[in-house]
């Protein structure tokens, strides 16, 4: 490993040279099955020809002008965009983390125009939300945050799954302006909460005024079997941000809004140098295309089902399993204890898992993954599971 680089991460020694559909290949030629997808980035898989030839194309094209010019691709990717997601305006960005700071500082701008002079934004526990000053303060995970202080102010952190700890806020705190959540929880664990739960929060954010703002950086682009995970409660937000699988690996990130508060930002109000370039913009066109066309939202909720009861099935009654849970094709199996020894594990059987919140293992796998792969990943980490308590029980 290069001298070089700076220790950001603690790198796997595992290098990947080729990809191609559900897997990827390292230097010796070695396939491996990705369940991880780039951390639900590659939701296409890997060189799917529809976005390699978006990027063939357009690179041969225009590259990068900048957003002092119009952008035809960036204009019809917002008319996509706003349509399957049921908003009216939307801010390009390069990441995830860019597009929650977007909606951090539109929340902020909205309690400024109400004559709030110190606007607080409710989060809540175990979430992540990036790692640029204020996303790593509105994260509930102190190891994100330890040693960056002092961290930005105005947020107040609630337990996740519990309306009535926001109530409570509701009736002891007028400076709150908006609330920000995942829709389900990654980082955090898989955590699903309950049906009720976003429902629970739009009539709250009504109640009181506040922006109702969505974290789907994970949740979105037909990962949890609709377009956003917002959709299977109806509880439509007010501000909804998405980044990850929109390009399939190209870096792209989205603020989108609807309502009062897509009139929020004003010119010079909020802006980026590469966000919505003709490059980012066309590859998130070939990955919209291609989940309508190749009925993929579809197949991500039915894959997703198959893939959870077949590790329900295959683990019921093991001492150490805690609980299979997921919603498409983010799956969670929880251990009782820290299992991240089973990533290299699986890494030996050609798959490859992530660990999350030191005992949940997190699949992420393409959306377009055939039922004989799914059938693979779920007998090859059951077997892995299996063995891993077994041994760690003796």
């Amino acid at each position: 490993m290069s001298d070089t680089l700076m220790k950001t991460y603690n790198r796997i020694p595992l290098t990947f040279v080729k990809g191609e559909g559900a897997y990827l290949y390292d230097e010796n030629g070695k396939q491996y099955l990705d369940a991880v997808g780039g951390i639900a980035v590659c939701c296409l898989g890997h060189a799917h020809p529809a976005v390699t030839q978006a990027l063939c194309t357009q690179a041969a094209t225009l590259v990068h002008t900048s957003n002092i010019y119009q952008i035809p691709l960036q204009e019809e990717l917002a008319n996509r965009l706003t349509k399957v997601a049921g908003m009216d305006r939307v801010f390009f960005g390069n990441s995830g983390a860019e597009a929650n700071e977007a909606a951090i500082k539109l929340a902020r701008l909205y309690g400024h125009t109400k004559g709030i002079d110190t606007p607080q934004i409710i989060v809540t526990e175990k979430s992540f939300h990036g790692r640029t000053m204020a996303t790593l303060s509105a994260t509930g995970n102190r190891k994100v945050q330890a040693g960056f202080e002092p961290l930005v102010q105005g947020f107040l952190r609630v337990p996740y799954n519990d309306l009535d700890s926001i109530r409570k806020i509701a009736d002891n705190n007028k400076n709150v302006v908006a609330i920000l959540v995942e829709p389900i929880q990654g980082e955090g664990g898989v955590n699903i909460p309950d049906a009720d739960y976003l429902k629970g929060i739009r009539e709250i954010c009504d109640q009181n005024g506040w922006l109702m703002m969505l974290d789907e950086i994970q949740t979105g682009m037909g990962r949890t079997g609709q377009w956003f995970g917002y959709q299977h409660s109806g509880a439509r937000p007010d501000v909804m941000t998405i980044a990850k699988a929109l390009g399939n690996g190209v870096p792209i990130g989205a603020c989108m809004a609807q309502g009062e508060a897509a009139d929020i930002f004003s010119a010079g109000k909020h802006g980026s140098t590469f966000g919505g370039n003709p490059l980012a913009c066309a590859a998130a066109l070939a990955v919209i295309n291609t989940l309508e066309n190749e009925n993929l939202i579809k197949a991500s909720a039915n894959t997703g089902k198959a893939i959870v009861n077949g590790f329900k099935e295959a683990l019921a009654g093991v001492e150490g399993v805690s609980e299979v849970r997921g919603q498409g094709m983010i799956i969670g199996v929880e251990l009782d204890r820290p299992c991240g020894a089973l990533v290299q594990q699986a890494i030996e059987d050609g798959i490859l898992i992530n660990v999350t919140a030191d005992n949940v293992i997190r699949l992420l796998p393409a959306l377009n993954l055939t039922s004989d792969q799914a059938n693979n990943l779920v007998s090859t980490v059951s077997k892995l599971i299996k063995q891993f308590l077994s041994e760690q029980a003796v």
